[in-house]
This record gives structure tokens, C-alpha cells and sequence, in this order.
């Protein structure tokens, strides 16, 4: 990437407002946002939840990178790129499941769970398998919650421990059990996607769904917790003994918002979808602990379910968005929930949602496009993200320049 024309576009950018047009649609800066973004942030890979027993893994793409999170046999968590040692081919594929050992399906390297290779056949006699592991990824957790990130220097983490922790713990995510997950294919640049993800100014026109229960026209000093209703319901949650922030940091933000009145929970009815409740949170009835991560996720967790949605780039055009649902462990599908119900009201916000991010695309599309400014309330939450996203380019542009070979996530 052409470092000064990337900070020229940069500097073209009128404070307020979206990007210029290439940040959309460019293919450099595709690349420039695999390497200097996604390949130097935290990333919500998941639950723990879905690796509930010793020798189970969880393999994912972080742009074009696979990752791979195990349970060794100690039970402890550990993550790694998920590529041979040997000549990079992936090992696990994309997905769950158990292994005894990792075997790489080209040539048989085989790699203990804490990343040994343990066998290799036909090498040179001087070849050291203990200096050919499989290279580890950064691996941090949070009430059953799992970040990883590829970066040699990953950003500070303990923030969002100390500040998320307590307002997650309560409802009792090691007790869950992930019971549903899409992935929905949007033509779209990535950016696009999660600037329609972090706002609701869209919402109550093109949500009607999630507006039943959602509060589509909450204000930005509702999200900061002021005003008689905020005060209202932080007195009821404190009663119930669960945090309500809101709390934030360079790259990420949480907070419990009450929901629309009479409804308890984000289904089509605002009524609960699961008849257990999730962790220590009473009756149920106490709102969406929403948290968010940049560049790509975010989650809520209400008194019966939770909810994760993450996007990541695969083109310029083009982003992949996973979506899990998790319910309580011992919960059963027919009796305790009923699944279609549980997942209705995101699969089809997921798919609206779809249509405007691809609809954005083709307006930016145009010879016609121009940026416009955001809405410093309806879109406070946009506006963080894109200038995040500038501060993120410009210090990499500063750390790097003059350095022909950086690295690349691939």
C-alpha cells in the first residue's frame, strides 16, 4: 500500500463524515485493512461454550487467516494459527469438533495440543522439530468469553477485563450451550456493514420487527445512561445486584439498556423465547447487556439468551457476518425453547440489514458520492468507529513507514 496516498485520503476526510470513496471500494485498502486492522485488534472468536471438554477446538478465518483455539487435555485454552509448519497448509477445517492431535491433512505433521510437532516423517538429520510448533496466537477470556489476536503487540486487554467482567459474569455464559449459528454472504465493503451495525437511526423505518422490543429511537445521552428512565432502571438492576455501565474504551464499549415497555426480552413478542433463564438474573427482566468490539462485533445477553453477530471482510465488496445463539445448557430444544423462535427476530433483522448494507454499496458505487456527516445522536456510535478507524490507519502509517516488508495478515 502506497503509504502517502493513504494519508492523503486520510487528511481528505472533513471531520464528522464518512470516508471517502476508496476506503469503500479500494483493493489496497482492503489489504491495508487486513494487516494494519483485523490483523492488530482483538478478536471475539466466541464462547467457551463451544469447546466444552478437553481435546475440543474451534477453527475460524480472521480475514484470510485461519485461527485455531483448543482445549488441551489440562483443560486450558490455547490459540494458534491454523497452518503446518511445514509447508502452511490449513490443518483444521472451519468449525467444532474434537482431536485427540493435530494432523495436517497434506503431509501428516502431526502436533501435540499445545502445539508440538511430535512427528514428521522422511526430514533431513538435522532438522529440530521443536523449533517447527505451531506459531500461537494472543488468548485472552472474559465470563466465558473468548478474544483473540494476531498482532506480536496486541492492544492492552485488562481495560475491558476489568470493566466488562463484572457486567457479563452475572449471567453465567460457562453455563450456556451455543445452539444456533448462521453465516449470511454481504456484498458489501466491511466498513459499510458495521456503520449500518452501530446505529439505530435506521431502525425504526426499516426494523419493524426489532422495534417491538428494541428501543430504535434511543438518544446518545440514553446510551450514556442520563435522564429519569436511565436512573429508573440502573436503581431496579443494582436492586438485582448487575451493572448496567455504560463503560468504554479505545476499542470497545458495554452498557444495559432497559427495553420497550412490557417486553422482556428481544424476540418477534418481546417475550421470552427460552423458559430457563441465563445466570443469576432473577425472573429474567432486565434488559440487553450490549457489548461491541472494534472492528467487527457486537453481542447482547438478556434474561434468556444471548446473542453474537461478527463481520468479517472477505473482499472489497464483500463480508461475511456469523451470527450464534446461546441458551442455557440444560435448556431443550421442543420443550425449553423452540429454535426458529429464538433465532426469528435476528435472522430477519440479519437479512434486512443485508439489503441496506449492499443497497449503501451501490450509492457509494457512484461516480455520484460524496461523504455526508453523521448525526452526532442518532449515529454518535458510527461516528466513533470511523474515526477509531482512522486513528488505527494513521498510527500504523506512523509506525511503518519506511518498512518495505510489513507484515501482512494472509
Amino acid at each position: 500500500m502506497d503509504f502517502a496516498k493513504l494519508k492523503t485520503m486520510l487528511d481528505a476526510r472533513q471531520p464528522g463524515h464518512t470516508l471517502p470513496q476508496g476506503f469503500y471500494l479500494d483493493p489496497e485498502i482492503f489489504e491495508f485493512d487486513l494487516t494494519a486492522i483485523f490483523g492488530r485488534s482483538w478478536i471475539m472468536a466466541g464462547f467457551e461454550a463451544e469447546l466444552p471438554k478437553p481435546t475440543s477446538y474451534l477453527s475460524f478465518l480472521i480475514g484470510r487467516s485461519p485461527v485455531l483455539i483448543l482445549r488441551d487435555r489440562a483443560g486450558v485454552l490455547r490459540a494458534f494459527h491454523n497452518i503446518c509448519r511445514h509447508r502452511g497448509a490449513q490443518i483444521c477445517p472451519v468449525g467444532r469438533g474434537r482431536v485427540p492431535r493435530l494432523m495436517c491433512p497434506y503431509h501428516g505433521w502431526t502436533y501435540e495440543l499445545d502445539g508440538r510437532l511430535i512427528h514428521s516423517t522422511r526430514m533431513q538429520d538435522d532438522f529440530d522439530p521443536s523449533q517447527h510448533g505451531l506459531r500461537p496466537a494472543h488468548l485472552e477470556t472474559i465470563a466465558g468469553t473468548i478474544y483473540v489476536c494476531l498482532a506480536d503487540d496486541p492492544p492492552p486487554f485488562a481495560p475491558f477485563r476489568e470493566h466488562v467482567q463484572p457486567l457479563l459474569a452475572p449471567h453465567g455464559l460457562h453455563e450456556a450451550k451455543v445452539v444456533a449459528e448462521t453465516t449470511l454472504v454481504e456484498k458489501a465493503n466491511w466498513k459499510l456493514v458495521m456503520e449500518n451495525a452501530r446505529e439505530c437511526y435506521h431502525c425504526a423505518g426499516r426494523h419493524p420487527e426489532l422495534s417491538k422490543a428494541f428501543p430504535v429511537r434511543r438518544s446518545k445521552a440514553e446510551y450514556e445512561g442520563t435522564g429519569d428512565l436511565s436512573n429508573a432502571f440502573r436503581a431496579k438492576m443494582e436492586e438485582r445486584g448487575l451493572g448496567v455501565g455504560p463503560v468504554s474504551g479505545e476499542w470497545w464499549q458495554a452498557s444495559r439498556f432497559p427495553l420497550n415497555d412490557g417486553c422482556v426480552s428481544l424476540t418477534m413478542d418481546g417475550q421470552p423465547s427460552v423458559k430457563m433463564t441465563l445466570g443469576q438474573v432473577g425472573d429474567g427482566d432486565v434488559g440487553s447487556l450490549r457489548w461491541a468490539l472494534e472492528p467487527h462485533s457486537f453481542c447482547h445477553v438478556l434474561g434468556d439468551y444471548a446473542f453474537m453477530f461478527s463481520a468479517m471482510p472477505t473482499g472489497p465488496l464483500e463480508t461475511i457476518v456469523t451470527s450464534k445463539w446461546l441458551v442455557h445448557k440444560d435448556a431443550v430444544q421442543g420443550v425449553d425453547y423452540d429454535e426458529e423462535r429464538l433465532t426469528e427476530l435476528w435472522t430477519k433483522t440479519n437479512y434486512q440489514d443485508r439489503d441496506l448494507a449492499e443497497n449503501n454499496q451501490r450509492g457509494v458505487n457512484s461516480v455520484g458520492y460524496t461523504p455526508g456527516p453523521y448525526s452526532t445522536d442518532a449515529e454518535s456510535l458510527v461516528l466513533r468507529f470511523t474515526n477509531w478507524y482512522c486513528e488505527r490507519a494513521r498510527s500504523f502509517i506512523e509506525e511503518n513507514s519506511g518498512q518495505s516488508n510489513a507484515r501482512r495478515v494472509n
